[in-house]
């Protein structure tokens, strides 16, 4: 998740406004997608062509076509707040279009925020779009039978999972325990965010925008759109074995934790681990692999102190100067602030000057300079 997003950052998205949309499908639609790699594939590529319309719209630059170009670096997330199966599309999208002037330099043309009327309008064409290509592929949007032959457990695993349904156990086919402030009837609250649509079970949101030149920002945000299904510190063991799991937010009907059996949590876990050989983060536009304006938008400079060493000490046989990954260091000081490699004596840097695999030596060496051997006993829940 951190090294992702440092590697963005540094490396991919160039300084200009963004903003965030987030595409959410019928339930039905999440369990055919749970399955299919490629229906996956080809709703993104709605979703972004609805998107670069709407900013092409929106510049007054519809008519360019291929001359304008948006750009956008997509998250595609399995997981809901309450760990069940919901595959969905998080969008780092470029908050306006890089168009190719009369003497053939690209620049950058910023839109304004888009008006709820133009988000509600962009979630109509995707709706309508992924109807015809359910219809082409030959599926009933409605129906929950895909593969139910051939891996009847993975379909019976992913429809509890989309649910919110146990699978199996004392309390199979019962809904997940929850808890909260469930007698007030918070579902009636009639709350409409800005920049937020539904169409026909389509939902579209694009309220949230990060401003040019804002990179802590931008990192934090792609940390967010990186991060793991589960954090492990809403979670917690009760009395009786079993978990409580936190919301990061009161749902509508006033719930705030669920509470899972050890193997309903297992479940959840099971129904969320992606397809194999899937790319879960898509680049679009101007930022795809083989887009012809790749080399003219993208960072060209090395940022990171790990990369500038790279850079230095690289010889004429490297084929690549940037590091694959970013020292633990450098993301420590990114992510938490935290200079692990400053001596507290003198302030200098730290070097690793070696590593000492031997326990016999590394005991030798703890005994030397007075520090225990043993490690500290293993906390109690």
């Amino acid at each position: 998740m951190a090294d992702t997003a440092a590697h963005l950052v540094d490396c991919v998205l160039p300084e200009i406004p963004y903003r965030q949309w987030i595409l959410t499908v019928p339930y039905t639609l999440r369990f055919l997608m749970a399955y299919d790699s490629k229906l996956i594939a080809e709703i993104h590529k709605i979703f972004i062509q609805a998107v670069f319309a709407s900013l092409r719209r929106r510049a007054g630059l519809s008519s360019l076509g291929r001359r304008a170009k948006g750009g956008a670096v997509s998250f595609i997330q399995r997981f809901g707040d309450g760990l069940n199966l919901n595959v969905h599309f998080h969008s780092l999208v470029f908050d306006g279009v890089y168009i190719e002037d009369a003497d053939g330099f690209i620049r950058f043309k910023q839109v304004g925020s888009p008006s709820n009327a133009e988000v509600t309008r962009v979630a109509g064409q995707i709706a309508r779009r992924i109807e015809k290509l359910m219809l082409r592929r030959g599926l009933e949007p409605d129906a929950l039978e895909m593969e139910q032959n051939s891996q009847p457990f993975l379909a019976e695993l992913y429809g509890a999972s989309v649910t919110g349904r146990v699978l199996s156990g004392r309390r199979a086919g019962q809904k997940a325990v929850r808890v909260g402030d469930l007698e007030n009837d918070h579902g009636n609250e009639n709350v409409s965010s800005p920049r937020c649509a539904n169409v026909e079970g389509v939902g579209l949101h694009a309220n949230t925008s990060i401003p040019a030149h804002d990179r802590m920002r931008l990192e934090r945000m792609c940390r967010y759109m990186l991060r793991p299904p589960i954090a492990i510190e809403r979670l917690k063991f009760l009395y009786d074995g079993r978990l409580l799991y936190r919301l990061k937010k009161q749902w509508r009907d006033g719930t705030t934790h669920i509470i899972f059996e050890q193997l309903e949590l297992m479940e959840r876990l099971a129904a969320l681990v992606p397809a194999p050989r899937f790319n879960l983060i898509r680049y679009s536009g101007v930022l795809a692999p083989a887009a012809s304006w790749r080399r003219n938008v993208v960072p060209k400079e090395a940022t990171t102190e790990s990369e500038a060493i790279a850079k230095e000490t690289a010889t004429a046989n490297d084929i690549q100067t940037r590091p694959r990954r970013h020292a633990w260091a450098d993301l420590l000081k990114r992510v938490f602030a935290v200079d692990a490699l400053k001596c507290d004596n003198c302030g200098g840097k730290m070097k690793i000057l070696c590593a000492i695999n031997p326990p016999d030596a590394i005991r030798k060496i703890l005994e030397c300079i007075g520090l225990p051997i043993r490690p500290p006993p293993i906390a109690l829940r």
